[in-house]
Formats: C-alpha cells, sequence, structure tokens
C-alpha cells in the first residue's frame, strides 16, 4: 500500500505515522510490529518514552522476519531536555540507535526548548521542592543545534528538526543554522489549530506533524473540565456525513491541512482504522468548521500538554497562554 507523503528536508515522509508517546512497555512492540504489518510507514518515537528498546525489538523482527525493508519506513526520535550540551547530543543519539537497533534516524528532533540539569540520574531532576532543575550551564540552542547538525554530517540523522518550539524560538534557529530545521513537531488538534504556527512552517519549508490529533482521550495530561473532540457534535456531524468515525475525521483534518499526523494507539483494530483515511477528503466547509472549534474551548483554544511543571523556565514555549 503506497500513500501520501510531505516533503521533511532531503526526505518523504508519509502523512500518517503511529505515535509511541504514553504506549506501555510491554504492548508497544506488538503496536509497532501491528502497525508496519498493516501498511505504516511511519514510526515516531522518543528517548524519553522509555519504550525504545522494545521498539527496536520489533524494528528488528520486521526488518528481518518480517520482510519489510528499514529504507521503506521514517523513523523519527527525539533528543531529550538532559542532553541539550554539546558533549552530550551525540552520546544521546547513539543510545537511541542502539536501543531502536537502527543505523540512521531519518528524522531527529529537540524534544523541547527546554534543558534540564544532566548527571542527576534521572530524565526528570527536581529539586527538594519537586521543582524542574534547569542545565546550570543553559546551553544556547546554537550549541545544540550545531550538535546536531554533525549528526547529520556522521549520517546518524538524515533530517534534523524541532518538536514544542515556538515562532520566536524557530526563528533564533533559523537565524544561526547551517541545516536548517526540516520539520516541526507540535500539538495540534481543533481545539488547538495552530493556524500560526503552521503557516510559519510553510513560509519557511518546513514540514509540520501534528501530536495529540485526537486531543489525547484518557491522558493523565488531560484536565477533568476537558471537553472531549471525539465527543463533540460538530465533529460527530462531519463523521457521518462521510460514513467514518470521528477519530479518522480528526485525523483527516490534518492530512487536509498539509501536514502529517501520528495517532497513537496500541489496540489493534483503531491501529488499522486510523491509517485508513485516504477514502475520503475533508471538504471548505468542514474544514472551516474544524478550524473554528477552538472557540468553543476559549480564545486560544485548549493545550493539554501544557508543560506547567517547566514554566519557570526562560525557555517555557508557551508563557504567551498563562
Amino acid at each position: 500500500m503506497s500513500y501520501p507523503t510531505i516533503k521533511c528536508g532531503v526526505s518523504e515522509m508519509p502523512v500518517v505515522g503511529l505515535g509511541t508517546w504514553q504506549s506501555k512497555p510491554g504492548v508497544v512492540g506488538a503496536a509497532v510490529e501491528k502497525a508496519l504489518s498493516s501498511g505504516y510507514k511511519h514510526i515516531d518515537c522518543a528517548h524519553v518514552y522509555q519504550n525504545e528498546a522494545e521498539i527496536g525489538e520489533a524494528f528488528s523482527k520486521m526488518f528481518g522476519e518480517g520482510g519489510i525493508k528499514r529504507e521503506d519506513i521514517f523513523i523519527t526520535s527525539k533528543l531529550w531536555n538532559t542532553f541539550h550540551r554539546a558533549d552530550e547530543v551525540e552520546a544521546a543519539c547513539n543510545t537511541t540507535l542502539k536501543n531502536l537497533q537502527l543505523d540512521y534516524l531519518d528524522l531527529y528532533l529537540i524534544h523541547w526548548p527546554i534543558a534540564t540539569e544532566p548527571g542527576k540520574g534521572t530524565l526528570f531532576p527536581v529539586d527538594d521542592n519537586n521543582l524542574a532543575i534547569l542545565d546550570s550551564k543553559a546551553p544556547a540552542f546554537a550549541e545544540t543545534w550545531g550538535a546536531l547538525e554533525k549528526l547529520v554530517e556522521a549520517g546518524k540523522c538524515k533530517n534534523i528538526g524541532l518538536s514544542n518550539f515556538n515562532i520566536a524560538q524557530i526563528e533564533e534557529v533559523l537565524s544561526f543554522a547551517k541545516i536548517k530545521p526540516a520539520n516541526l513537531q507540535v500539538e495540534s488538534h481543533p481545539h488547538l489549530p495552530n493556524l500560526e504556527l503552521l503557516e510559519f512552517c510553510k513560509k519557511n519549508g518546513m514540514s509540520f506533524v501534528a501530536y495529540s490529533p485526537l486531543g489525547n482521550p484518557g491522558s493523565v495530561f488531560r484536565k477533568e473540565d476537558q471537553a472531549n473532540l471525539l465527543q463533540d457534535e460538530d465533529v460527530l456531524k462531519i463523521a457521518q456525513k462521510h460514513g467514518v468515525s470521528a477519530g479518522q475525521v480528526l485525523i483527516r483534518y490534518q492530512v487536509d491541512k498539509g501536514n502529517a499526523v501520528i495517532p497513537k494507539s496500541v489496540t489493534p483494530s483503531r491501529i488499522e482504522e486510523n491509517l485508513k483515511v485516504f477514502g475520503f477528503s475533508l471538504d471548505t466547509g468542514d474544514m472551516e468548521t474544524l478550524n473554528n472549534l477552538y472557540k468553543k474551548v476559549g480564545p486560544k483554544g485548549y493545550r493539554t500538554c501544557s508543560v506547567l511543571h517547566w514554566k519557570h523556565s526562560p525557555f517555557y514555549p508557551f508563557s504567551a497562554e498563562l
């Protein structure tokens, strides 16, 4: 099965991928195997998800006896906050490559614009008051990005990019980058359409990947009063019109905006369903409705993954929303 791609630096990125955030060890490997055997050609990973070793076992199996070619699959991972110093970056990438049992990544992202203190024996260092410990050396974006560029030169990553950066932060990286960011990955769904950010990326030749496209149902990050996109009456009306599920509408919404999208699931039937979004498309009226759904939940929409435990950082990307 072939399906659409978007340009991502020197590569083509399949527009629907499998997200693995919050996919627990013990089930994530089976989910990746199911996705690859169902026709997925894009898998999104990260060191901080703490499941890359199990995903690596699935890759080894599917790229061996599964008969799938590694070069046909687009694989992303991400540099965690405790490894932003230049002398930490390559080792962090090497760990990911070892865990995933790969020789290279198609895309390696700086996961967050926030650097936290390395060498504490944890990915989430906190002080006695349970406040995140920011990196005492506060490495500049230029330092971290320069180390990522060396990974491209070494053949360990085909493309490099950013995740959870705001426009001003991306502009800073663009000002000094020898290799321009190929991609931006951020939370995006009709309650947080990120239309200005998307337009900025298009103007600057960056592909756009939407995580949490269904609004993060069931996530520990959700607030009790958060509206459920999958139960929104407008979404359900559009789904009924096209004879598809609400989830498929929300995934197709990203595709029709020209984005790639990485819905997460470990349920076999849902993994299959999430890929079946190429037999219909949303019309102008549908898109207009979905682009304006955020107004139901507030003037700026609703961000599930607001990571308020880092809001004391000068690099916190969502300070304008506080």
